[in-house]
């Protein structure tokens, strides 16, 4: 049985869920924080914390958004297994990604579109890294795939009643760095203009290099720059220092013109 544990070197499980809290730009509707739990079951870690969000916050009859990563994964394949069992009926899953709506298939998870429109009872993801302080999380540092979306997987998180992220104590910092994918308009002109803007925006800061489809990445992007499903680039912000202020970085690329989203999730209102 999992255990509930102060903050320690555990794989960790911060839910949070919609509350009546007054929306605003930064919230960006995100539900709001209403705990932060770390859960472990023996040596096992991530899959535990997977298993404990799945028994913790699923019911039979629920819509549950399927998030993308590791440990998602284990999510959905533990899921497929209560449903095989019967511990579970009636669950409807929304994939974030390709992989995730791969997984769900081969769980034998039912699964449907996301639409703007689509009802959401849970969601659960992965996130790249979540800010000690603020709980401020980035996703989409992994290698998207053609068919995946940094879109889609923020609005499926969005549309979720509630939310969990399931990370290890590595990923869960007061010290940022690393990179934040930028999806950015398509026209090479364009991205290219756009890109020496926020290279001006972090000067110093970090560089910007175009996501490649395969080889190796740079400046440009190689000779096969990345184009995502809706037919953007993603540009990786590389921060050579540490990110002082996340929802600062966040708010200024939400003003670049032709910026389209970001791999940043922010904006997230504390509550009681």
């Amino acid at each position: 049985m999992a255990s509930v544990l102060p903050l320690s070197k555990l794989p960790l499980h911060f839910s949070v869920s919609r509350r009546n809290v007054p929306s605003s730009h930064f919230g960006k509707g995100f539900p709001a924080l209403t705990r932060i739990r770390a859960t472990l079951t023996g040596g096992t870690g991530l899959l535990e914390a997977a298993k404990h969000t799945v028994d913790t916050y699923i019911r039979s009859g629920m819509v549950v958004g399927l998030g993308s990563g590791h440990a998602s994964g284990m999510a959905i394949q533990y899921l497929g297994r209560q449903l095989r069992e019967g511990a579970l009926q009636d669950i409807i899953g929304i994939p974030t990604s390709v992989f995730s709506a791969s997984e769900a298939a081969k769980a034998g998870i039912p699964l449907d579109h996301y639409q703007d429109s689509s009802q959401i009872d849970f969601a659960f993801n992965d996130a790249d890294i979540i800010e000690e302080r603020t709980l401020i999380a980035v996703i989409g540092r992994r290698r998207l795939q053609g068919g995946e979306s940094i879109i889609e997987e923020k609005s499926i998180l969005r549309a979720a009643g509630k939310l969990a992220f399931i990370v290890t104590e590595k990923q869960y910092t007061c010290g940022l760095d690393g990179s934040i994918p930028v999806l950015v308009q398509s026209v090479i002109c364009h991205t290219h203009s756009l890109s020496e803007e926020i290279d001006d925006l972090f000067l110093g800061e970090a560089e910007v290099w175009r996501r490649p489809a395969s080889g190796h990445a740079g400046p440009l992007g190689g000779d096969f720059p990345l184009v995502t499903r809706e037919g953007h680039n993603v540009l990786d912000v590389i921060f050579t220092s540490p990110i002082l202020d996340l929802a600062k970085v966040a708010e200024s690329l939400d003003k670049i013109d032709g910026v389209v989203e970001h791999g940043v999730i922010y904006g997230i209102p504390l509550v009681s």
